[in-house]
């Protein structure tokens, strides 16, 4: 008999105390204690509590910007699942031990003198007064994250970084140190995967890091991502404690799909085609302007194989340039190539490479010379072309009165390219000099 009547007031503990304590009776308290410690609105639709282990259970949590952002909310929560420590609740304190969020969508928004949206320069949070200053672990269920930046005007600037379909498992998470502009903590690390991140106008799916939050800096390490047919491996970081942020990635890229990949970029489509790899290193301030992204500078290696260059058409007008058309085994596809390699640097809107080996068909290049960025397109290339299957005497000669030489029974001659990406303009060189009018295609 004592036995079931301890299992009766078991279970009346377990399902009835929940019911008699109603902690959303006490939610006007707790939205006025976070906005006062956070300088923000804060929403919550309902608060509940059970029992083994202890949780409160917070349903739609929403925290707007503060008044210097545009309208809208920093972070929206479907529903959060907070595990207490009962220990610390028997010595009159609470502390998190793990957290759990599910659907959250968080937007980033810098301003151009600073600050970030979820920042308070005024809050009075201190780790001895709020009672979430570290969390073991916090779990992140189909999160979203947007991140953007305000013109000078204080107008909404185009998004330069999203992230859908988030997981997230992180530990030693201390909300103090990401709410505190002043903090200089390590505030949480752990591993994150993504069904689709987006930086620029670049897309990755399927990614998979280690996720480290540590004094006003993201870091993404050991990066394994689909990207355009292909694959990446590298590294991703934003440093978001000056007035710009700052990002800092590398990559090593394989498979990738040329033409998918311009697809992204205004203008892009149908500019070249073929299959990608290489490394890449990219840095730079993401700018408070329409074009966030227009001050990256970078260095890599790259190799295409199997691809074309519609708009070059590289053995025909090198051909036309030594005023014979027998195109040989390219005369199906003018515009086609076996293989491209190239080094690359990108500063001021611009790619420079110093040493281009285009393998064609018929047709091997060594150039160098650079393109703009900038919208303008403008082409400024150089290099010796040498056709690689021997020619009759008649049209050798013929090319050599037109300014080719002949060594080992191949045809060599130096040409430059002008005009733009859609419209390059052709002409024969000199060593570094032209010295016709350019050739019309």
């Amino acid at each position: 008999m004592v036995a079931a009547i301890a299992a009766v007031l078991l279970l009346a503990l377990i399902f009835v105390a929940p019911a008699l304590i109603n902690v959303d009776r006490y939610r006007p308290q707790v939205i006025s204690y976070l906005q006062e410690k956070t300088g923000k609105q804060v929403e919550i639709g309902r608060l509940a509590l059970t029992f083994f282990p202890v949780r409160i259970h917070i349903e739609h949590l929403g925290v707007k910007n503060p008044p210097i952002f545009p309208a809208g909310y920093v972070i929206q929560v479907a529903r959060i699942d907070a595990e207490l420590s009962v220990g610390a609740l028997l010595r009159r304190q609470v502390v998190i031990k793990s957290l759990v969020l599910e659907n959250p969508v968080l937007n980033l928004t810098s301003d151009p003198d600073g600050p970030w949206n979820f920042e308070n320069p005024k809050s009075t949070i201190s780790v001895t007064d709020f009672p979430l200053a570290l969390i073991s672990s916090v779990t992140i269920k189909r999160g979203f994250i947007v991140a953007s930046n305000l013109l000078p005007s204080d107008a909404a600037g185009p998004v330069f970084f999203e992230a859908h379909e988030i997981s997230c498992e992180l530990q030693q998470v201390n909300l103090v140190g990401i709410l505190n502009p002043a903090s200089s903590s390590v505030d949480g690390q752990g591993r994150l995967k993504a069904g689709l991140l987006r930086f620029g106008a670049v897309e990755a799916r399927d990614l998979d890091s280690k996720l480290r939050l540590e004094s006003r800096h993201v870091f993404f390490t050991d990066i394994k991502t689909e990207v355009y047919g292909g694959n990446a491996v590298g590294s991703l970081s934003f440093d978001l404690s000056k007035k710009n942020t700052s990002f800092n990635t590398s990559a090593r890229i394989s498979g990738i799909n040329l033409a998918q990949l311009l697809a992204a970029f205004p203008n892009g489509g149908g500019r070249m085609t073929g299959k990608m790899e290489g490394d890449v290193r990219l840095t730079g301030e993401i700018e408070h302007s329409m074009r966030p992204l227009a001050g990256i500078r970078g260095t890599g290696h790259l190799t295409v194989r199997h691809g074309q260059v519609p708009s070059l058409k590289l053995n025909a007008n090198l051909m036309k340039l030594a005023h014979f058309n027998d195109l040989g085994p390219a005369k199906d596809d003018p515009s086609s190539f076996n293989l491209i390699t190239t080094d690359l640097e990108l500063a001021d809107q611009r790619i420079s490479s110093k040493v281009i080996d285009i393998d064609g068909y018929g047709v091997d290049v060594d150039g160098s010379g650079s393109v703009s960025v900038s919208g303008s397109d403008e082409l400024n290339y150089r290099g010796l072309a040498e056709i690689t299957t021997k020619e009759s005497f008649f049209t050798n000669t013929i090319a050599r009165l037109s300014g080719a030489t002949l060594k080992d029974g191949k045809l060599q001659f130096p040409f430059r390219i002008g005009g733009t990406i859609d419209s390059p303009v052709f002409s024969k060189g000199k060593g570094d000099k032209d010295v016709d009018a350019p050739v019309l295609q």
